[in-house]
């Protein structure tokens, strides 16, 4: 094996002490534990824009991917989740020497090396995509580690010390993290030198395995969750949609996504509501067929896919 490369769920949050081990279970992506914060985020934006008489866009550009900054902000994503801890885990918050995803955090595992993907930190973390890789700091000529942040909506949430807690490095999907620690290659069973390569979203890793990566393309994903991921020629944005991000997938690509959190989830749930009382597992095939046969809505129900 020359090389392998690790896709996982987005945003999974991580909280890491100086040590890098683990303060607390990692918030599971669709955890909407966080809810109050992702309102709190809007709210706070709202009124500060205001204050300063400008249009949220104006104050807070960031928040272009949230449906042309009308919100709202997914209780998924990795800000409301980092406010959740601070606001209501304060030690945690303290201790934590890193804030990450859990693909970062695989990634360090095998390598060693702390890294962040320039696809998650556009599409959950409201940075810059393309801004956010000219932080390593071999190549950062100024010393600002914070480009393709969100520094003036951190600083107006009193968040600014998130920024201390991230990866200071971004890498984008495809670029070398590193090779395996002598530790990880003993457990995979594979040479030291075999290098890890950054990965991203699963669902985003998925746009590029189908090739809907030129402008114009669509994909759906589907699994616990359904995405539409539309590839857009700008970083534009509109009402109604998340997006588009600038630099995601790849650093020179931009899309836009629509979608439900939780459908995928939901059928299974059903599924195996339905098979506790049968003799054996029902198989999404046969409940295929037999949904097949029935009218949308004709006994007047209704299912709301977001629990």
């Amino acid at each position: 094996m020359k090389a392998l490369c690790c896709d996982t769920t987005c945003c999974s949050v991580v909280a890491l002490s100086s040590s890098y081990k683990p303060l607390r279970p990692c918030l599971l992506w669709m955890d909407a534990r966080s809810a109050k914060q992702a309102e709190e985020i809007m709210t706070i934006a709202n009124s500060k824009a205001a204050s300063l008489g400008q249009s949220i866009l104006k104050a807070f550009p960031e928040l272009r991917v949230n449906s042309h900054g009308e919100g709202p902000i997914s209780a998924e994503w990795l800000l409301p989740k980092s406010m959740w801890i601070k606001q209501n885990e304060p030690d945690v918050w303290e201790n934590a020497e890193v804030i990450c995803e859990y693909q970062d955090y695989i990634n360090y595992r095998l390598t060693g090396k702390m890294v962040a993907s320039s696809c998650n930190a556009a599409v959950r973390w409201h940075h810059d995509g393309w801004e956010a890789i000219q932080n390593n700091d071999d190549e950062n000529d100024n010393g600002d580690t914070n480009r393709g942040r969100p520094m003036t909506l951190y600083k107006a949430l009193d968040m600014e010390d998130l920024a201390d807690k991230l990866p200071m490095k971004t890498l984008a999907m495809g670029d070398v993290v590193g090779g395996l620690t002598e530790q990880a290659a003993k457990d995979m069973g594979l040479p030291v030198d075999t290098k890890v390569i950054q990965g991203g979203a699963d669902a985003f890793v998925g746009m590029i395995g189908l090739g809907t990566i030129r402008p114009n393309q669509i994909c759906l994903i589907t699994g616990s969750s359904h995405l539409h991921c539309l590839l857009t020629p700008s970083a534009t944005s509109a009402p109604g949609t998340w997006g588009a991000y600038r630099g995601a997938p790849l650093p020179n690509l931009n899309f836009a996504e629509g979608g439900q959190s939780s459908t995928g989830s939901l059928v299974r749930w059903v599924r195996d509501l339905i098979s506790s009382g049968s003799d054996g597992e029902v198989s999404y095939q046969v409940l295929d067929e037999e949904t097949s046969n029935i009218a949308p809505g004709c006994d007047g129900l209704v299912a709301l896919e977001t629990w």
